[in-house]
C-alpha cells in the first residue's frame, strides 16, 4: 500500500502516466483501493492479468478500468513472451491457484482452485524462451507436485518434465514448491534419471510438531517427513533440499520450537528459509488463540536461522575441493571474478559461487570450477 501511495503522489506531480495496481492486494481490496486512491487509473484481479496491456492502453487514454475475473478462470497469454530475468533463465508457471486448506493462507481465496496449464502450452513457451536464450526453466506455481491432476486426471510433473528436458537450448530445470505429501516414486526417479532436471527440491514443510503441523491443517507429520526426506537422499543422495519454516505460528509452545529445532539440527537442508508468523485476515489462524507476542516469533525465527547457519556453512566447507558446474550470472566491476550458481542454488534466493578465471565468461555459460574455500556473506 504504502508502494502504492508512493505511485500516486508522483502521478499527483505529473511524473507519470497512468498508475495501475494488480495481484493479490488488487484482488482483496479492490474496492478500498478504488474508494481511497482516486490516482489509480487500472485495476486488475489476479484471473485478469492477462488483460494487463489493453488496460494500459486505455488507461493512458484517460479511461478508468477495472477488470476481475471469475476466479476459476486462467489467464492465458498468446503472445510472446518478453524475458525480463537477464535472458538466461526464467519461471515457467505451471499451474495457478490452490486447493490446499492451509490454516494460515489465503492463496486460495485470492487466487482460486488449482488449474493446470495445458502441457502443449507449456512446452511451446518452454521453446519460445529457449530460442532468446534462456538456458534454465525454474518450474512454479502454488504447488508443483499436483501439476495435471485436473487435466489429465493424475500428477503429470513427470512427464511435463521429461518434454521439457527435450526442449533444445534448455540445460536446466528447477523445480519449486513441493508439498511433501504429494511427491511421488515417479517423480523422484524422473528427478534422478533426466539429465537437465536439477537436483534441487523446494519442499515447504513449515513446522516439524506434530501438534502445530495439525493446527495449519498441513497434510504431513514428523515421521512422515523423515521418511520424504530419507527417500529422496536415498534415491539421489546429492540432491540439494530447501525448506521454508514458520515460527511463532498460534500455540507454538517453547517445547514445540524445540522440536522443529532439533528437526532442522538433525535434517541439516542445504537451504532452509523461516518466516515470523504474520496473521493473514480472514484466515482461520488469525483468530486462534494463544497468538504468540511479536518479540517471540522473531526470536524464535533467530534461533532457527542461527542453528541453520551452522548448518550451511559447513556443508558449504565440506564442497572445498570438489569440482561443480557453475552458470555465470555476472562479473564483479574491475576484477576478473565472476559470479555463478551451482545447481543447488536458485536465483535471488540461495547463495553464489565466486569464480576466478582468466577466460571472459558471459552470463549463461557453463562452466566447471574447483571449490577453494568458503565464508559467509552479510
Amino acid at each position: 500500500m504504502n508502494t502504492i501511495l508512493e505511485m500516486a503522489e508522483l502521478k499527483k506531480q505529473g511524473r507519470l502516466k497512468a498508475l495501475i495496481v494488480t495481484g493479490c492486494l488488487a484482488q482483496r481490496y479492490k474496492q478500498e483501493i478504488l474508494d481511497e486512491i482516486p490516482e489509480v487509473d487500472g485495476i486488475l484481479g489476479t484471473a485478469g492479468i492477462d488483460e494487463i496491456a489493453e488496460v494500459i492502453d486505455r488507461a493512458l487514454e484517460g479511461q478508468h478500468v477495472s477488470r476481475f475475473e471469475p476466479l476459476d478462470r486462467l489467464p492465458r497469454v498468446e503472445a510472446k513472451r518478453f524475458v525480463t530475468t537477464g535472458g538466461h533463465y526464467a519461471f515457467l508457471k505451471i499451474a495457478e491457484g490452490c486447493d490446499k486448506r492451509c490454516t494460515y493462507c489465503i492463496i486460495p481465496s485470492l487466487r482460486g482452485s488449482y488449474r493446470s496449464f495445458p502441457m502443449e502450452e507449456l512446452v511451446a513457451e518452454a521453446g519460445n524462451l529457449a530460442e532468446q536464450g534462456v538456458k534454465e526453466l525454474i518450474l512454479v506455481a502454488q504447488e508443483t507436485t499436483l501439476y495435471g491432476v485436473d487435466l489429465y486426471g493424475r500428477k503429470s510433473l513427470p512427464e511435463l518434465l521429461r518434454r521439457l528436458a527435450a526442449v533444445d537450448g534448455i540445460q536446466w530445470i528447477r523445480i519449486q514448491y513441493c508439498y511433501p505429501e504429494e511427491i511421488t516414486d515417479e517423480l523422484i526417479e524422473t528427478i534422478a534419471t533426466e539429465e537437465k532436471v536439477c537436483h534441487y527440491l523446494d519442499i515447504p514443510i513449515q513446522h516439524a510438531s506434530d501438534r502445530i503441523l495439525k493446527r495449519m491443517a498441513r497434510k504431513t507429520n514428523q515421521e512422515e517427513l523423515k521418511a520424504m526426506i530419507g527417500k529422496l537422499r536415498a534415491r539421489i543422495p546429492d540432491i540439494a533440499l530447501r525448506t521454508t519454516l514458520i515460527s511463532g505460528f498460534p500455540g507454538e509452545t517453547e517445547e514445540d520450537h524445540e522440536i522443529l529445532c532439533q528437526f532442522v539440527d538433525e535434517m541439516e537442508f542445504d537451504r532452509l528459509g523461516v518466516f515470523a508468523y504474520s496473521a493473514e485476515e480472514d484466515t482461520p489462524a488469525a483468530s486462534f488463540e494463544y497468538q504468540v507476542p511479536q518479540q517471540l516469533k522473531e526470536k524464535r525465527r533467530d534461533e532457527l536461522m542461527e542453528i541453520q547457519q551452522e548448518v550451511a556453512f559447513d556443508k558449504a566447507e565440506r564442497k572445498v575441493g570438489s569440482v561443480v558446474e557453475v552458470m555465470i550470472e555476472g562479473k564483479v566491476a574491475d576484477e576478473n571474478v565472476f559470479v555463478g550458481r551451482t545447481y543447488m542454488d536458485a536465483p535471488d534466493v540461495d547463495g553464489l559461487i565466486f569464480v576466478y578465471a582468466d577466460a571472459e565468461l558471459m552470463t549463461g555459460d557453463f562452466c566447471r570450477v574447483r571449490v577453494t574455500g568458503a565464508r559467509t556473506m552479510i
